[in-house]
């Protein structure tokens, strides 16, 4: 398995591609998903302004944004290069993170996902997130609901079924 580790620097200009490359393994999904219509991928810039990045590899093959949402950690990207993917790594990548945010005192971890995408909803319900009520305006604290708006803003909610999702770290 690779190294599982906190992102250095000087490999924040390496992720945008890395989650453009990986955004190819929705074109495998049968039928196809549109993922042509994905907003950008983040910026450098934007990734050194994350809360924290944790990558797989050396150079990254895979890594996981993290960002605090209602004072809790909320996993915001998890990306896989598909050259790398189905091995673990993803899997690897969130349960790294989830230890990461339980030993720096968070108790709860969120993330938004496509409910019925295989490497999305499943997935991450087998890494033991549940998938909380309600929707992009009611039930849900307010920077999640905040964050849900912003993904129907965007489009996302038009190419599938969009939840939030929630797993204790205790």
């Amino acid at each position: 398995m690779l190294e599982i580790r906190p992102a250095a620097l000087s490999e924040f200009s390496l992720l945008p591609a890395l989650e453009a490359d990986a955004d190819q393994a929705f074109a495998t999904l049968d039928p196809p998903f549109p993922f042509g219509d994905f907003p950008p991928p983040g910026t450098a810039a934007s990734y050194a302004g994350a809360f924290h990045i944790m990558v797989a590899g050396r150079p990254p093959v895979g890594f996981a944004r993290l960002e605090i949402v209602d004072g809790q950690a909320h996993l915001g990207q998890l990306a896989v290069s598909p050259e790398h993917a189905r091995r673990g790594i993803g899997r690897a990548l969130v349960m790294a993170a989830k230890a990461w945010a339980l030993e720096v005192g968070f108790h709860t971890m969120t993330l938004c996902t496509f409910a019925d995408v295989p490497f999305n909803g499943p997935f991450y319900a087998s890494c033991g997130f549940v998938e909380m009520p309600g929707g992009p305006e009611r039930q849900l604290p307010p920077g999640l609901a905040a964050l849900r708006r912003e993904e129907v803003r965007l489009g996302l909610d038009a190419l599938g079924r969009r939840i939030a999702m929630c797993a204790d770290l205790r």
